[in-house]
């Protein structure tokens, strides 16, 4: 991932500034950048549920034969019609191997954002303890 989003679900100043001028412009918009703040990330996980979902149900509709809103017709042609369950049959076996290695990226991305993180905690706490020494030496009780 080379380049990261500016508005994300976390307290960043483009969010913070987002939620202020929601706020000014009309209250509702600023409750909801502070739920996108908090509960934001939650929300890719909400959308493939949903997908998988009406995957699921879409499937059902295709394997009890029931008329689907806006599904394709039978033909009459059985060969062509045979034809084109084998391809639609293919695509969603292409469409859930997609949406599967979607998921694993995500996953990647994830971990690769947490692990940039952890280094850039990592290498604060050092430099804070270089710094650190002399001032937490000042807080020592010496009773």
């Amino acid at each position: 991932m080379t380049s990261q989003a500016l508005i994300r679900p976390a307290w960043t100043p483009a969010t913070i500034a987002l939620m202020v001028l929601g706020f000014i412009v009309y209250w509702p918009l600023g409750l909801a950048m502070i739920a996108y703040i908090l509960w934001g990330d939650r929300l890719e996980v909400f959308r493939r549920d949903v997908g998988r979902a009406t995957d699921s149900v879409a499937a059902t509709f295709r394997r009890s034969g029931a008329r689907m809103p806006f599904a394709a017709e039978r033909t009459g042609n059985v060969a062509f019609d045979d034809w084109r369950e084998a391809e639609l049959k293919r695509l969603d076996e292409e469409r859930a191997k997609l949406h599967r290695m979607s998921a694993d990226f995500e996953a990647y991305a994830r971990e690769l954002r947490r692990a940039k993180d952890q280094e850039e905690f990592d290498r604060f706490m050092t430099s804070r303890k270089r710094k650190g020494d002399v001032v937490d030496a000042e807080f020592v009780d010496v009773r």
